[in-house]
Parts: C-alpha cells; sequence; structure tokens
C-alpha cells in the first residue's frame, strides 16, 4: 500500500526550509509519521528489555548511503537508545560478505535484522535463516524477488523512474537522442528504477537510446562516464539519471566539453540543486528521503511487541519541479547533503565537514 510523502506540496517545502534558516534545526523534509508509515504504533518494549538490532551497513561508497546510516545511527542513539541496543556490520557492497554479516548476527541471536540488499536474490537463502530461527527480517531502501523479509521499507522505485522518464520526453518533444546513467548493478533500486524509465521510453518511438551506463550514483563516476559518451557521441539531447551526485557530475562533463546543457533528470542532493540554481537549467529531481531509516527502527519496535506492521510500506515518490529547485537549496550546507533528512543542521554539518 502505498504512503505519500508529506512534502509533496510546496508550502511544506516552505515551511521546511524556515526551519532550517535557525541553527541547529530540524529536517529539511517533514515525513510521515512512523504510524502512518506503518499501520503500527511504537510501544515500549518489556520493562528492563531492550530490542537486539543488527544493523547492516550495506554500503558507504556516496553520499546518500553515509547519510543513511547516520541518520540510523543518530535515531538509534537519540530517539530510541532506551528501547533498542545495536550491533553494527558492515558490508561495503560485497553481496558475500553480506551474507557473512547476516550469519553473524543469526548466530548472535538479534531480535531484528536491518539490512539493505546488495542483490535482488543471493541473501534469500540467509534471510530465510533469520525467519526461521525467529529473527524479525526489515529490508530498507532495497527488496529482494522472493518474500523471506517481515517488512519492506522504500519508496516506489518504478514510478521514481517512470516520472523522470515521463519528464524528459516532454522536454525533448517526444523526439531525441539520450543517455541513460544507472546506479549500482544487481541492486534492485537500480533495476527497478530503469525498468520504469526503460517503459517510457519505448512507448515513445522518437526517443534514442545512445547508452544505458552504470555510473554507482557516484558523482565522480558520472562525470567520467559522461565525459566518456559525449566524446562517442556529438549529439546528446538529454540525460536520464538516477540520482542526484551523477547528474552534477554528468553537468560538469558538459561543462568541460562545452557542450550545451541539456534537460537532465536527478535527485534531490543539495549540490545539485545548488548547480540547477545557479545555472536556471531545467531538470527535475525525485527524492528518496534518508528518514526512512527512523522508519525501520520504529518498525521494529513495533513488531517486537507484537503490533502489526503492513509487509510492504512502498512511498510515493517526492518530485522537485525546476521551478521549485530555488526552495531546495541550502547554501550553508554541504553538496553532499540530501534533502530528505530529519537529522539537525549541525548532525549534518559534522557529517559533511
Amino acid at each position: 500500500m502505498k504512503k505519500v510523502l508529506a512534502l509533496v506540496l510546496c508550502a511544506a517545502l516552505l515551511l521546511s526550509l524556515a526551519a532550517c534558516g535557525g541553527a541547529g534545526n530540524t529536517s529539511t523534509v517533514a515525513p510521515a509519521s512512523a504510524s502512518e508509515a506503518s499501520g503500527a504504533s511504537t510501544a515500549e518494549p518489556a520493562a528492563g528489555e531492550k530490542i537486539k538490532v543488527g544493523y547492516d551497513i550495506y554500503f558507504l561508497g556516496n553520499s546518500w548511503s553515509v547519510q543513511l546510516y547516520q541518520e540510523f545511527k543518530w535515531n538509534a542513539e537519540n530517539k530510541f537508545a532506551d528501547q533498542i541496543d545495536v550491533t553494527y556490520v558492515e558490508s561495503e557492497g560485497d553481496i558475500s560478505k553480506q551474507i557473512a554479516n547476516l550469519e553473524d548476527l543469526i548466530a548472535q541471536e538479534v531480535d531484528v535484522i536491518i539490512t539493505t540488499p546488495n542483490d535482488t536474490t543471493a541473501l534469500n537463502a540467509t534471510l530465510q535463516e533469520a525467519m526461521d530461527a525467529g529473527i524479525k527480517v526489515i529490508l530498507l531502501c532495497a527488496g529482494i524477488d522472493g518474500d523471506t523479509y517481515d517488512t519492506l521499507i522504500t519508496v516506489d522505485e518504478t514510478e521514481f523512474g517512470r516520472v523522470g522518464a515521463e519528464w524528459l520526453v516532454e522536454q525533448l518533444g517526444g523526439e531525441g537522442k539520450i543517455i541513460c546513467l544507472n546506479g549500482i548493478s544487481g541492486l534492485s533500486t537500480s533495476e527497478l528504477r530503469y525498468e520504469g524509465a526503460k517503459a517510457v521510453f519505448d512507448e515513445n518511438p522518437g526517443i534514442e537510446l545512445l547508452a544505458v551506463e552504470d555510473a554507482n550514483w557516484d558523482y565522480a563516476t558520472g562525470k567520467t562516464v559522461t565525459s566518456d559518451l559525449l566524446a562517442a557521441y556529438p549529439e546528446i539531447d538529454g540525460v536520464w539519471s538516477q540520482g542526484g551526485g551523477m547528474t552534477l557530475g554528468a553537468i560538469e562533463a558538459f561543462q568541460a566539453a562545452n557542450r550545451e546543457l541539456v534537460p537532465m533528470t536527478g535527485e534531490d542532493n543539495n549540490g545539485l540543486m545548488k548547480k540547477w540554481n545557479e545555472l536556471g537549467s531545467e531538470g527535475i529531481g525525485c527524492a528518496k528521503p534518508t528518514w526512512l531509516s527512523r522508519i525501520a527502527i520504529e518498525s521494529a519496535i513495533a513488531m517486537m511487541n507484537g503490533e502489526s506492521v503492513e509487509k510492504d510500506q512502498i512511498y510515493d515518490v517526492q518530485v522537485i519541479a525546476t521551478e521549485d529547485i530555488p526552495d531546495y537549496v541550502h547554501p550553508d550546507l554541504s553538496d553532499d547533503v540530501w534533502c530528505g533528512t530529519e537529522l539537525p543542521e549541525d548532525v549534518l554539518k559534522e557529517i559533511f565537514s
């Protein structure tokens, strides 16, 4: 069942930005409450007992994954320290290491495992082992091909890809040559986003896909890949990109090659918002908030207290249109910050100093 993000409306945007103007204030996005998101309230655990949570840091190779982890950690230490005790493992984007880490958490007899799968099928047996051991399994921000989990918390990734693709097709008048920048190969997030976009492109025969490349949601990789494609193709009319870091790299690659900027899609990365605002160029951003990590904690507590939690907590995608971009620019924060966060500004500045 889809749940609507609280920041779709511009009025909410302006309120959140006003809040961000003060020192140490809270989020750039006003999320739904946990009980609204999961259909479950967060009851207190049994007196004197803490829930043992195993948190798998799936990857720290880009600023979004860093913010997701840091937001989880901040919530665990500042809002839920009296209810949960967290054991952290780090998988470094390696599926073999992720399997070994989850096996270790199972052996430690944690109550709940929270993980972001680095592969859509390779974890299924391990997750089933966890569930057979009575461990609750929460998938955070990426799913699997299967049902060996208790709840999945993410956004509608197919819609994410579709929205950006439809905007790009409209900008090009239904005709043009484009390149596509995907995330990390094998991760469901990347696959579903491209699936949504490809369906739109297939419906528009005037759109020619020159190249589809993985750029790992990374600024430097996005810049390098785009530079190579600019050298290979004298005419590129648009860029469909899954992530703000990659899009910022793509913009700078166009500038370095002295090529005219073209319509591009992206995410809610602060550096990208700054660049788009500075250039006044056409763009659209979709957001996947890192405050979903807080929903994961609240879902863990709810399940351990015997409360009902929806199996698939899928949020609608927040869309940042060209005319709204100035409202998302945060000049005092690092380019690496992502707008969909509840973290206080001083914490964000410390993380991305």
